[in-house]
């Protein structure tokens, strides 16, 4: 396919905003997941540590979803996507300390799930990035 051809398909508002949906997939799911089941949100923060949790829990639905809005709407949304790239990045170092683990599957697991987790958040920064690149200067 040539790149004019490419860039057609591509360039246009459709393919922005399914991959805006995409790249927020995980954290629209996670948040509504959390929202609807607000004991399972408390107890994955109080499994990891995060006290008080139930501030915690809405705190990370309110930033997932709130967020996650952000970016699909453009408002806002260098500010959405830097706050899924640092929530990623914390929620990251918290959840999946592969280097802790001994040797074996789940080390292999949880070290591949960092790495993927750092690339979404990469992710995130390339929006807030193209996003600012983007916005007229006041």
């Amino acid at each position: 396919m040539p790149p004019a051809a490419v860039r057609a398909l591509l360039g246009g508002r459709t393919a922005r905003v399914a991959a805006y949906l995409g790249l927020c997939a995980a954290y629209i799911q996670g948040g509504l997941v959390k929202l609807t089941d607000f004991p399972g949100a408390i107890g994955e923060m109080t499994h990891f540590g995060l006290s008080p949790a139930p501030l915690f829990a809405v705190l990370v639905i309110a930033l997932e979803l709130g967020a996650s809005a952000m970016i699909i709407a453009g408002w806002l949304r260098w500010l959405g996507a830097l706050g899924l790239a640092g929530f990623t990045l914390m929620a990251t170092l918290i959840a999946l300390r592969f280097w802790e683990m001994p040797a074996g599957p789940e080390r292999f697991m949880a070290a591949n799930s960092f790495f993927e987790h750092l690339g979404l958040a990469g992710g995130f920064l390339l929006v807030a990035w193209l996003d600012l690149q983007q916005a007229p200067v006041s």
